[in-house]
């Protein structure tokens, strides 16, 4: 998996804090490195980090019918994806990406919650997030809310997110946002990000190093 010495703290915040359509180009297409934070100190290659500022409260209603909040999941690790059922390509190639590595995986999942996060919860409802998603892992749970619901929980993880209004029209329009899939420790900590078109064995491989490097006594055979 490549890397680039672009800061994910810096770039995440920017847009954020209301960032111009260049970051979200950065943000779909540079792939990035651990986020740093002010805590970070870098002794040649080796990276010691503080707490990394994404991730945070949210509550919001699952494909189940079923409100959730972040501490519904502690105890678990999460793999969470923000994207949309009408995209048209980076969030099916994500989610089946995801879906290839839980298979890798197998029962060795039961820890981990792979969640899908809409980013237009105008069209984006239960049911139709409960449809869109029988094309992938039965594992991948679906969460939606209310506009205000999903504009606090992209904030807390630094998600872009951009209405595309020059193709929109009526109920038609596209949602450009960042392609990254966030990886939450049991305690509800950030731990990585890797992009969400890295493929499925990729991806298996990333989190078993993730996750048995920042957890001690978890293991994979």
């Amino acid at each position: 998996m490549k890397s680039t010495y672009t800061l994910l703290i810096s770039i995440l915040a920017l847009a954020a804090t209301g960032g111009l359509a260049l970051v979200g180009a950065l943000l779909v297409t540079s792939p990035v490195p651990r986020a740093p934070t002010s805590g970070q100190a870098i002794v040649g290659k080796a990276v010691r980090t503080g707490t990394p500022a994404i991730g945070g409260p949210f509550t919001l209603v699952s494909t189940k019918g079923e409100s959730v909040t972040d501490q519904s999941f502690r105890g678990k690790w999460l793999l969470i994806f923000f994207g949309y059922t009408f995209c048209p390509d980076l969030c099916p190639t994500a989610l089946a990406n995801v879906s290839v590595a839980l298979e890798k995986f197998g029962t060795d999942t039961s820890r981990l919650q792979p969640l899908f996060i809409t980013v237009d919860p105008q069209r984006d409802t239960r049911d139709v997030m409960a449809d869109y998603l029988q094309s992938f892992d039965p594992r991948i749970l679906g969460l939606t809310g209310t506009q205000a619901q999903i504009d606090s929980v992209t904030k807390e993880y630094r998600v872009y997110v951009a209405l595309d209004k020059t193709e929109r029209s009526g109920n038609d329009y596209l949602v450009s946002h960042s392609a990254y899939l966030y990886l939450m420790d049991p305690q509800g900590k950030f731990v990585n990000v890797i992009e969400g078109n890295e493929g499925g064995d990729a991806i298996a491989a990333w989190l078993r190093k993730e996750m048995s490097g920042s957890v001690r006594g978890w293991r994979f055979e």
